[in-house]
């Protein structure tokens, strides 16, 4: 497979609820394309269309309008859901199961043959790190195992596009780390891997891409830097600066913060940083480090959805 593994193109998806059909407009010209190999994240608050979004690309319910291909077929093409893996949020699996009968099971299901069977679900409980706990029923389990779970059940017939919603939900920071190291591994075997999450801390260190959706469409897409890029806000580290110093740059119209140990300069090109730079070192300051400042993930999501609902 090569190419864009998802490609949308002005998709449009309206229900209506209410005693008098009132339309809502749950999904409204989204246009993206994802591609191979790609962890790609989607963000946005309650009700924004991300569930939607996604049971629109698993083929589960049908567009008004657009066009939506995964894997260069149409949505709900047979053949297309068969390389097509699901976490769902809110999960839930028979009790009387053991942890390797529930994969067995979704195995048969997603046309593993029976040979494979056995050794590819011990082989996926270790991955999730449930050996220990195979043949144990489900009943027993906490909610952070049942994410394992449904991880190893998302990934039994060795997808080419895996869709998680909220994958680490109820996990600790010990399974959260793991889950990210598999689905690092899933990358590079060249699996696609569309993330729907709350957890915006993991979005940040496990995506290459993000896009933030609010009331069905998309208000920004592009790299975790794209999003949370500053500008030309810089953190130097320069150990002892005189307060003298700090007022001098203040003065030629930097502004500048100097705390814990570190200035904090916001300039209007790089030519003025250099300066401000200049200026410390004829003061005598030695400079251990000149870092771009960086909003996290979670201050740029609120800051974009703040400025939506701002405008007119």
């Amino acid at each position: 497979m090569s190419g864009f593994a998802i490609e949308i193109q002005d998709l449009h998806k309206t229900f209506r609820v209410g005693w008098h059909r009132i339309p809502i407009r749950a999904l409204d010209g989204i246009s993206l394309a994802v591609s191979q190999g790609e962890v790609f994240g989607l963000l946005g608050p309650n009700g924004a269309g991300k569930t939607t979004l996604v049971k629109v690309l698993l083929g589960i319910t049908r567009p008004q309008a657009g066009r939506a291909e995964v894997l260069g077929l149409p949505v709900g093409n047979v053949p297309s859901r068969g390389r097509m893996g699901y976490l769902p949020e809110g999960h839930r699996y028979p009790l009387h199961l053991t942890g390797e009968g529930v994969v067995r099971w979704f195995a048969r299901l997603s046309g593993v043959r029976g040979a494979q069977i056995g050794p590819r679900a011990r082989r996926l409980l270790e991955r999730v790190g449930l050996t220990r706990w195979s043949g144990v029923r489900l009943r027993k389990y906490s909610k952070g195992m049942v994410q394992r779970l449904g991880l190893a059940v998302a990934l039994i017939h060795e997808p080419e596009v895996l869709f998680l919603d909220e994958p680490t939900d109820g996990v600790d920071p010990v399974g959260r780390a793991e889950i990210r190291k598999i689905l690092q591994e899933e990358k590079q075997r060249g699996t696609t891997i569309f993330i729907n999450s709350h957890l915006l801390s993991e979005i940040e260190r496990t995506c290459d891409r993000v896009a933030i959706l609010s009331q069905g469409r998309i208000l920004r897409c592009g790299t975790v830097s794209d999003l949370t890029d500053r500008g030309l806000d810089y953190r130097v580290e320069a150990g002892t600066v005189a307060p003298a110093v700090v007022e001098a740059i203040r003065a030629n119209g930097t502004p500048v913060e100097a705390t814990n140990g570190c200035l904090h300069l916001r300039v209007p090109s790089l030519e003025r940083l250099n300066a401000c730079l200049d200026s410390l070192r004829s003061a005598g300051c030695l400079i251990r480090q000149v870092t771009p400042e960086r909003s996290t993930l979670e201050e740029s999501f609120i800051q974009i959805l703040g400025e939506e609902e701002t405008r007119p």
